[in-house]
């Protein structure tokens, strides 16, 4: 296939190649820059508390407010892309991302900052299920573990440099430098995604070839239908805003209630809110069960491979961050370390996160989802079940081995869901199946965090409690992995389009 690029109005036609390393460094760094954003704000918020002259409470709402708009919108927004395209919803996400991003730093207040950090949810949502779609829609199912992967052991850089380079900008700038950290980078991607088009084929919503099969592939894409011109999938019918609203209500409900828990405990208010969100999620799942035109495709919404990997995400991301937020805890008020000396003990799990998921890549594709999966949650468990034996005596070795151990399984685990929830899914469906794992990996950590500030408040001073219940969490998640596919039947053939039938290259 020809090498040129044809350049038609202010848009380029990329090569199938030069599309698919184009799209899986959007893909990195767009979750990148959300993944440093939150980091670095954990740094910068006590500095902008004080130089707004704000409360802890007002400040607290920088993060809930861009977290509820998040959680609420991800599984519309990946319908959005999976109807309009999912490079085209990227470029007006990151775009958008950046431009609040650019305002916060020129903040005159504290009301403006948690306006704009609501603004950037709403655009966090539209680029996170976006960042998946978009590698689902270049790859074929069976070469989608490897770029998955890539983008995990990014996301890890992010987390573990996060703290350290925004305390470094906040002591030398201020507060205001770690919000302009990212505007560049997302300016040019938006750029990019919204001038570069893709190869026809991919547009249709299935991998393209650069060898021999490519005629075959770009003829079974045109097949599949409406997108290969628009860049729109085939999916068709009105949006349904009803069970859009209805998820919506139940996800911002569920995660304004589990937010509120550490500081207001179990009240009336926590009653309610999950009541709210029961009753909600009831009548979502109904309306979706008679909707012409479901939000969640059946295909999706039906699947209990799907389900499974999702509370394998849920449950391994509530162990993980519960115990990040518990073990920090106890060893800087215990142990009396300092940020950075924590932030040094935990060092060996972002490590293993960086080096853990390309390993998990590889064992997926020898071993299949749920040996891997097994393999990845016994680890995470094991590192949980470590830490809970932390105490006064506890030495750098230890606290290492147990961070070593949680970033080691949470990679693995990460890397075989995340697959197989974007693999199950159809082409059409893969902006959906992006956003609720995006979904699950929002919610888990805010369950895991209420659980293990509840219990630091019966056990004050230990972290037994805390942990292991923790890794009970984790060992549903185990349970869980045994529902997933096996080596023989890695990739679910049911709901491929007929764009991923063919054999595809997926390097340069």
């Amino acid at each position: 296939m020809s090498t040129v690029r044809s350049v038609k109005g202010a848009h380029r036609t990329a090569t199938p190649a030069a599309h698919r390393r184009v799209t899986l460094a959007s893909s990195v760094v767009g979750a990148v820059i959300v993944a440093l954003d939150g980091t670095v704000l954990t740094v910068a918020q006590p500095t902008l508390q004080r130089d707004l002259h704000a409360s802890f409470a007002r400040v607290q709402w920088t993060s809930t407010g861009y977290l509820i708009a998040v959680a609420g919108l991800l599984v519309f927004a990946g319908r959005l892309g999976d109807r309009h395209g999912h490079q085209r919803v990227f470029g007006l996400g990151v775009l958008g991302f950046g431009v609040a991003s650019a305002g916060i730093g020129l903040a005159p207040g504290l009301g403006w900052v948690i306006a704009l950090r609501v603004a950037q949810g709403v655009f966090g949502a539209l680029l996170q299920p976006a960042t998946l779609g978009m590698l689902r829609a270049a790859y074929p199912p069976d070469r989608l573990a490897m770029p998955i992967a890539l983008r995990t052991s990014a996301i890890g850089v992010a987390a573990a440099s996060g703290p350290l380079l925004g305390g470094a900008l906040v002591s030398q700038f201020g507060w205001r430098a770690v919000f302009t950290l990212n505007v560049l980078p997302a300016l040019v991607l938006g750029v990019l995604a919204l001038t570069v088009r893709p190869p026809a084929a991919t547009e249709a919503g299935g991998a393209v070839n650069s060898g021999p099969e490519a005629g075959a592939s770009a003829g079974a894409a045109a097949e599949a239908g409406a997108g290969a011109k628009t860049g729109a999938p085939a999916a068709s019918g009105p949006l349904d805003v009803p069970g859009a609203v209805l998820l919506t209500v139940a996800l911002v409900a569920l995660v304004h209630t589990l937010v509120g828990i550490p500081d207001s405990g179990w009240t009336a208010a926590t009653a309610f809110g999950l009541t709210v969100t029961a009753l909600a999620g009831a009548a979502f799942v109904r309306r979706e069960r008679r909707a012409p035109s479901p939000l969640v495709p059946l295909d999706v919404l039906g699947s209990a491979t799907v389900a499974a990997a999702l509370g394998i995400l849920v449950a391994a991301s509530a162990a993980m961050f519960g115990t990040l937020f518990t073990a920090s805890s106890f060893l800087q008020r215990t142990l009396g370390l300092d940020p950075l000396e924590t932030g040094l003990r935990a060092l060996p799990g972002g490590v293993m996160m960086v080096l853990g998921a390309p390993v998990a890549a590889v064992l997926l594709r020898r071993f299949g989802a749920r040996a891997t999966t097994l393999a990845g949650t016994l680890l995470l468990t094991c590192g949980v079940l470590l830490l809970s034996r932390l105490d006064a005596a506890s030495t750098a070795v230890t606290v290492g081995a147990g961070f070593l151990l949680l970033g080691a399984g949470f990679a693995t685990v990460m890397v075989t869901a995340t697959a197989v929830v974007v693999r199950q899914a159809s082409a059409g469906s893969a902006g959906v199946a992006g956003g609720l794992q995006q979904t699950a990996m929002n919610i888990g950590p805010v369950l895991g965090i209420a659980a293990a500030a509840t219990l630091l408040t019966v056990t004050p001073g230990s972290v037994g409690l805390p942990l292991v219940t923790l890794a009970a969490i984790c060992t549903a998640g185990t349970l869980l992995a045994l529902r997933l596919p096996g080596h023989k039947n890695t990739v679910s053939t049911a709901h491929r389009s007929p764009a991923d039938a063919a054999p595809a290259r997926t390097g340069p």
